[in-house]
């Protein structure tokens, strides 16, 4: 083997690998144009790639900040430059289940804040939903247009060795990571237009017009005015927040360049105040207004939720919708699916202990070293256990935070998390994935073909947040034959290409 040609490492046996059959030594069907492809390539070529990706990464802002980081230095998410790519069948399997999932999500929410029929029925306990930190008291009974509370969602899906994909959680407060997705497509198609003028890669492009669409269709006046609402330019997603306000064509807005007046919200303008219909918000319930929750925030509109209450504007996401988003809630979802839609449930949810049981926590406890336990508020990888990879003491110190708040954790048996080739110092080697695509509801429901690809881009980890040490794939939904037939696949390269880095930037 030469110094430059690309060295591909086999997936680890009993992994499902997304490129890979079993043994490591044929590609699946889907990859196989794209396997002869990376066997021409040599180390230089993507490590030259992979350069220029980081240099105008880092150009156009694409970084994130991690809380409690005492150098407050931002940080480029990696992006790999190697795609996962899904076939057209699987996603729309995949596409089937995620309505059906959002869909009964949305029922439950309208539910509990009106008849509350599944606490009424027993298939939830009351305590989990009326005593929960998530569920907010000033919702109850009040209407929201066309009971719409998850506007935009994010679910994160797992693929287990048996092949099967499974919902890991739902992200229903503030979900985040679509700039990552538009920006690596975007990269991506700089970067290897040979690869996207071969192959038949579903666009995603146009995920910001179509996040507008929904925007705009959840008010119930005609030309409604939407704006993003930021906690500013310290929060570890600001960039996302100026990508999708630019991208929509919006005012990105912090809660100082809003007033409530008359009943109205209305933002500050160099000509005069304009009256704001839909508030795309990204921080927490508890900052919205400071005279309804926290009245220390100053990021909130002082009067939201008064006009919240009169009708007079629409906030994406709902208030309160995060008692969906609790993982104490989410072993419930397939029940909620059999008791508003009458359906089985098309994807799975991972097996999942809830410890504030006595038998459950005397299960997890007992099986530490084995599982994964998950604060039910926690996110970004923090608060959590991923028992295989524990030390002892690490196990131990955890044995006590369990014991004194059992019912602030649940757990789960440590899936065996699907691998897809990445490339890395070594070469190209194998790296655990999760997928959260993003689903949009307003009139209808729309998702863009794919999704947000993470990857665990350290050996052996299944930890796939980028404030743990994650990176970020471009998810390619290809039709199953692969290959576009010539000068269609072309004239679509082109037609794409036009949105692309090149032509304008993120």
């Amino acid at each position: 083997m030469s110094a430059s040609s690309l060295k591909l490492i086999a997936p680890k046996e009993g992994v499902f690998d997304e490129m890979l059959e079993a043994g490591g030594v044929s590609a699946r069907t889907h990859y196989r144009g794209y396997a002869d492809w990376l066997a021409s390539t040599t180390s230089e070529g993507m490590a030259a790639k992979r350069a220029e990706a980081d240099l105008i990464f880092r150009r156009i802002g694409i970084t994130f900040s991690v809380y409690g980081d005492e150098s407050g230095t931002e940080r480029l998410i990696p992006s790999d430059v190697v795609p996962r790519i899904i076939t057209a069948g699987e996603w729309t399997e995949l596409q089937r289940g995620l309505i059906q999932r959002v869909t009964a999500i949305n029922r439950f929410l309208a539910d509990i804040y009106h008849g509350q029929d599944i606490l009424r029925a027993g298939l939830i306990p009351e305590d989990q939903i009326l005593a929960n930190d998530q569920y907010q008291v000033a919702m109850i009974g009040m209407k929201v247009p066309h009971d719409i509370y998850a506007h935009i969602v994010g679910v994160d899906i797992v693929r287990h060795s048996d092949g099967r994909y499974y919902v890991l959680e739902d992200n229903l407060r503030v979900p985040s990571g679509v700039s990552y997705m538009l920006s690596n497509r975007k990269m991506m198609m700089r970067l290897f237009p040979d690869l996207f003028r071969r192959y038949r890669v579903r666009p995603v492009e146009h995920y910001p017009a179509l996040l507008l669409q929904t925007l705009r269709s959840s008010a119930e006046v005609d030309n409604p005015v939407v704006v993003l609402l930021t906690p500013g330019r310290f929060n570890s997603a600001y960039f996302e927040h100026t990508f999708l306000a630019q991208q929509m064509g919006i005012e990105l807005v912090e809660g100082q360049d809003l007033f409530v007046k008359n009943g109205f919200v209305y933002m500050r303008t160099t000509s005069g105040p304009q009256r704001v219909d839909v508030i795309y918000r990204r921080l927490d319930d508890s900052f919205l207004d400071p005279l309804a929750f926290r009245p220390d925030s100053l990021l909130g509109v002082p009067g939201l939720m008064a006009v919240y209450r009169l009708g007079n504007v629409v906030i994406a996401n709902a208030v309160g919708t995060g008692v969906a988003d609790d993982k104490s809630i989410y072993p419930y979802v397939p029940e909620m699916i059999r008791f508003y839609l009458g359906e089985e449930p098309i994807l799975n949810n991972v097996p999942t202990w809830q410890c504030r049981k006595a038998d459950d926590l005397a299960y997890v406890l007992a099986h530490l070293p084995e599982l994964v336990v998950k604060e039910v508020h926690g996110a970004g990888g923090y608060g959590m256990l991923v028992g295989p990879t524990a030390s002892r003491d690490e196990i131990e110190t955890f044995r006590a935070v369990l014991k004194a708040n059992p019912s602030n954790y649940i757990a789960q048996p440590t899936l065996a998390l699907s691998s897809c080739p990445t490339f890395v110092e070594e070469g190209v080697a194998p790296r655990h994935i999760d997928l959260r695509p993003f689903v949009l509801v307003g009139r209808d429901v729309k998702i863009v073909p794919g999704g947000l690809t993470r990857v665990a881009l350290r050996r052996g980890s299944l930890v796939v947040n980028s404030s743990q040490g994650g990176g970020t794939k471009d998810t390619w939904v290809v039709d199953e034959d692969e290959a576009a037939p010539g000068a269609p696949g072309e004239a679509r390269a082109a037609s794409q290409s036009q949105g692309g880095l090149a032509s304008g930037g993120v």
